[in-house]
């Protein structure tokens, strides 16, 4: 059968929207315009603002909890301040300086919170109030601060310096008390060297006029705030890096730059009583242990019933190089080392009560990393961990795509929920949620709200955006139906990007249908049709598709024919393809290059597909002449005429992903006329322009048809042609000539330009099709 040219259908349309047009000015001249509507909303009636943040908070720095309110807030270093409390409960707040927190301090069941930043600025947040608000800031001048102790049910908040001294602030008042404890009166009198900035302060739990102060250098002191004097100073070769009480008061351990940890008796200062190093090599002979890494962190945590908790983050030995940051819990002579999937920047032990003088009871660790925030069950065997409700798990994978739908039907979000629900991961703790705390009406919207990411790994997900929350209803894993590149040798095609092959770029979905469509960035383009049933498919439906920019891809010797547009490697005859299998369609030219290679491998093995979105089909667009597809830029899928229509740089295509076949295939410089891509003259078939809004009106009834218009422009005028090619030409003439006058009274109402695209899809869609 010969082909059909949309070139005359296009311009055909063109003119009849033209022709309607002028039609229209004639019947409404500017003269006799109908009168305007008087519009009564004006600009300021509206106003653009934020109504919540999700995601998790950007490069972390700080981290702080109150055990009694269980509210937790996160800093960052970028100024900003995260409220987490019970699902649903989040707050975002901002410093005006932008400068970076580096500590957060509680008042303890008072509602009220302590920012300290990197600009040397304290400052007083009050949180009993919807939109919490500064209060109080205080500002050093002349020292830099390096850390900050708030006493449980104290008035007066401690603030260490670089420069080792201590100063004492009236909170209630926030300002200076005069009481300074200077650096060369807290060391001995006989040393001359400075013990560096101060890195750690704490008060006695047995005796709050008693505080710990640790420097940099290795030095510990013990001062009484009633006498202004030391009464103990503890040494120590390493940098001390942490501090922590037992809640007797009678003993602390440190932390230290060459992975040990010392535990010191309060009444003896000459050494510590035991020196541990938790990830070093114990050497034969009585030696030292071979030196770690750091110990940044170290919490001593007490029970009841059992031996205290000693929780630390670093500390690893120099040869587990590629190792993942690690905490480590050591319960009586159990050792726990938890790999975590990014640097840790702080944590947090949650005890059972408040106060520093009795038995901690633990209960969970709060980890904050670096893109993540991990709670740790230490109640259960095996410390699990909890499952995070809050929606910071969006960046999980970086989101390459996301898009927006309202109103959707309200049976929408019941159905992805119910299919989400069964992918619950195995291995959490069976415990609710412990950070619990804040209370937080629902929204008031009354319609359904779904976002939809894609993300670098290939995966999407579905978000329920109704409420003030964000809730993930279901993920959906892309990668899934391609093969997993095992070695070098036998990694995917994808020259046109370096990382993740599988990364989502366009998104294409119809809410009432249920039909979603993605296009990856490997110049894939994947269609899922949703299902509550569980269904094995033997063969993933594939189509490969070659679009060029030129038609003259090849230099071509002069006087000779170029050679004809190519047509998809899955066939330009609109039928249906059986299922078959597909190894590989690797093929190369006769100079070596590559030609007609997806650049992902579709798996030829049965798949497993669970209950929710399963794949339909599989369209890839393939090498030409040794040079790999262009990304594709434009997506968009009819679920009404079973269509899906997506285009690059290079052209655009049309399939029918229910008769799996390629509909359509036009280059660019098809698109826009062989000349100035920016600019098309009008160029029609047909001899003579009538003016009349009949569109396609050289195909009109009593209008003679000559053979040659039937013919396609890349058939030669010699190409033999038997009666059924004529019969089926005629017949599809004849279907156009319905349609056609159908759409002439729809360009004559002035009808929307998506209607007129739609129309066109199905003239198409129904004629190739009968």
């Amino acid at each position: 059968m010969r082909k059909f040219n949309i070139r005359k259908v296009l311009d055909g349309l063109t003119a009849g929207s033209s022709s309607a047009s002028q039609q229209q000015q004639q019947q409404h001249p500017p003269g006799n315009r109908e009168p305007e509507i008087q519009e009564t909303l004006q600009s300021e009636h509206f106003q653009l603002c934020k109504t919540v943040r999700h995601g998790f908070p950007y490069q972390p720095s700080a981290l702080a909890f109150d055990p009694v309110q269980k509210i937790l807030a996160v800093g960052t270093q970028t100024g900003a301040l995260r409220l987490f409390g019970r699902p649903g409960v989040e707050c975002y707040c901002q410093h005006d300086s932008g400068a970076a927190v580096i500590q957060l301090q509680f008042l303890i069941n008072e509602g009220a919170l302590v920012s300290a930043l990197a600009d040397d600025t304290l400052h007083l947040w009050n949180l009993r109030q919807k939109r919490p608000a500064i209060l109080h800031s205080l500002k050093f001048c002349r020292e830099r601060v390096t850390f900050c102790h708030l006493p449980f049910q104290s008035k007066w908040l401690y603030v260490g310096t670089e420069r080792g001294n201590i100063h004492i602030v009236n909170v209630e008042s926030f300002t200076l008390s005069g009481y300074v404890i200077m650096w060369n009166k807290a060391i001995e009198l006989s040393s001359k060297s400075h013990p560096g900035p101060v890195v750690h302060i704490s008060d006695n739990p047995m005796d709050e006029g008693k505080l710990l102060i640790g420097f940099e250098s290795g030095t510990v002191v013990l001062w009484d705030l009633k006498s202004k004097k030391a009464d103990y100073r503890y040494t120590y070769d390493e940098a001390i890096h942490s501090v922590a009480w037992h809640h007797e008061g009678k003993q602390f351990i440190c932390s230290h730059s060459d992975g040990t940890l010392t535990i010191w008796n309060v009444r003896s200062p000459a050494k510590p009583v035991q020196t541990i190093t938790p990830h070093g090599k114990q050497l034969k002979d009585g030696k030292k242990p071979e030196p770690c890494k750091p110990i940044l962190k170290v919490e001593f945590k007490t029970t009841r019933s059992g031996e205290p908790f000693i929780i630390l983050s670093g500390g690893l030995s120099y040869d587990t190089v590629g190792r993942r940051p690690c905490l480590t819990v050591m319960h009586g002579k159990s050792t726990a080392v938890l790999e975590m999937d990014y640097s840790i920047v702080d944590f947090l032990t949650l005890c059972e009560t408040p106060y520093p003088n009795d038995f901690q009871e633990p209960y969970a660790v709060v980890v904050l990393l670096e893109k993540d925030l991990v709670l740790i069950d230490l109640a259960q065997n095996g410390y699990p961990i909890f499952e995070n409700p809050y929606p910071l798990s969006i960046h999980e994978s970086p989101v390459t795509c996301c898009e927006y739908f309202a109103d959707c039907p309200v049976d929408l979000i019941p159905a992805l929920y119910s299919v989400g629900a069964r992918q619950k991961r195995q291995g959490y703790s069976k415990k609710e949620w412990p950070i619990n705390g804040g209370n937080w009406g629902l929204g008031a919207q009354s319609y359904p709200e779904i976002i939809i990411t894609g993300h670098a790994d290939g995966s999407v997900k579905f978000w329920d955006a109704s409420a003030i929350t964000l809730q993930v209803l279901y993920k959906l894993k892309t990668s899934k139906v391609f093969e997993k590149s095992r070695n070098k040798d036998d990694r995917p095609n994808t020259d046109i990007v370096d990382e993740d092959p599988y990364a989502i770029q366009i998104i294409s979905w119809c809410p009432e249908s249920r039909m979603l469509c993605i296009a990856g960035v490997s110049a894939h383009v994947i269609i899922y049709r949703f299902s509550k049933q569980e269904v094995i498919t033997e063969v993933i439906p594939m189509l490969e598709v070659r679009l060029l920019y030129e038609i003259n891809d090849v230099e071509t010797p002069e006087g000779e024919q170029p050679p004809p547009l190519p047509t998809p490697v899955g066939g330009s005859n609109p039928q249906p393809i059986p299922p078959q299998s597909h190894p590989s369609t690797s093929s190369s030219s006769s100079d070596g290059l590559r030609d007609n290679v997806p650049c992902l491998k579709v798996k030829n093995s049965p798949l497993k597909q669970s209950p929710g979105y399963q794949t339909e089909l599989v369209i890839q667009l393939v090498w030409v002449g040794g040079e790999p597809p262009q990304q594709i830029t434009s997506l968009a899928v009819n679920s009404s005429y079973g269509l899906v229509v997506f285009g690059n740089c290079n052209g655009i295509a049309m399939v029918d992903y229910l008769q799996k076949a390629v509909l359509l295939n036009l280059g660019t410089i098809e698109l826009y006329g062989s000349n100035d891509p920016y600019r098309r003259e009008p160029r029609s078939p047909r001899k003579s322009r009538q003016p009349s809004g009949a569109g396609l009106c050289d195909i009109s009834e009593g209008t003679v048809v000559p053979e040659d218009r039937c013919k396609s422009p890349t058939s030669g005028s010699s190409s033999p042609h038997n009666s059924d090619d004529e019969q089926k030409m005629n017949n599809f003439i004849e279907k156009v000539k319905t349609k056609s006058r159908k759409f002439s009274k729809m360009v004559a109402n002035d009808i929307d330009v998506e209607v007129m695209y739609d129309w066109i899809s199905l003239c198409l869609h129904g004629a190739l099709m009968d």
